[in-house]
């Protein structure tokens, strides 16, 4: 049994729901149902493990762990569309420089995760069941893209970057990495709507999902 329990917060709508480990940014999977998606974060224990070994964090969990699910709200049409878009009273929490530099390398080992699994994959990647799906550079294209998006409403500017400039990208990541270092009282980051941790979560979430996605597709057909 883990020592502590995980707290966890849930979105939900009818078609999706996305459970979130509201201290460990990217542990985030869906599922159809509240319970399905509490079920895929435990299921994916182990993946996010290699984060917190990345971020030389300790992570005593396991697919036995034990969750306490603090909040559950009613998502929206991004959260039914595929993405975690809920900010939960928790995100509001204040970060001090402690907390901040924390979650800045979770998001950090995230995108480290995220190259790695890039570095060794196929650039054609397995189709899914229905013949969809991209391949790892259009994969990579997306993410590069999304984090543009995400800059912008972290109050970053000059945010479009070239996802072939290796250069390029890893600036755009440091600016948004510092972002998420620097202490916060909780409010959304540049007057907008991303509080910093929620802004941490949806970061590294959406890098870890890829990185998982294109190592689930980088094999044959099992």
């Amino acid at each position: 049994m883990p020592a502590k329990k995980v707290t966890v917060g849930v979105e939900v709508t009818q078609k999706k729901a996305f459970a979130s480990a509201l201290d460990w940014p990217g542990w985030t999977r869906a599922g159809k149902t509240p319970e399905a998606a509490v079920e895929a974060l435990a299921a994916a224990a182990q993946r996010y493990a290699a984060v917190a070994k990345k971020a030389k964090l300790d992570f005593p969990y396991d697919e036995s762990v034990a969750f306490d699910v603090v909040e559950e709200a009613e998502g929206n049409a991004t959260t039914a569309f595929g993405a975690p878009d809920v900010r939960f009273e928790a995100d509001h929490r204040r970060t001090t420089a402690t907390d901040g530099e924390r979650l800045a390398t979770l998001v950090a080992a995230s995108y480290a995760i995220l190259d790695a699994v890039v570095a060794r994959a196929p650039a054609t990647l397995r189709k899914g069941p229905r013949g969809g799906g991209r391949d790892r550079d259009k994969i990579v294209e997306h993410v590069v893209g999304a984090d543009g998006g995400y800059a912008r409403v972290m109050g970053l500017k000059g945010t479009g970057v070239d996802p072939r400039d290796s250069h390029a990208v890893a600036g755009l990541r440091t600016r948004m990495i510092d972002v998420i270092r620097a202490p916060s009282d909780g409010s959304p980051l540049g007057g907008r709507k991303w509080p910093v941790r929620y802004a941490a979560r949806r970061v590294a979430w959406h890098a870890l999902d890829h990185a998982w996605e294109i190592e689930d597709r980088s094999g044959p057909a099992g």
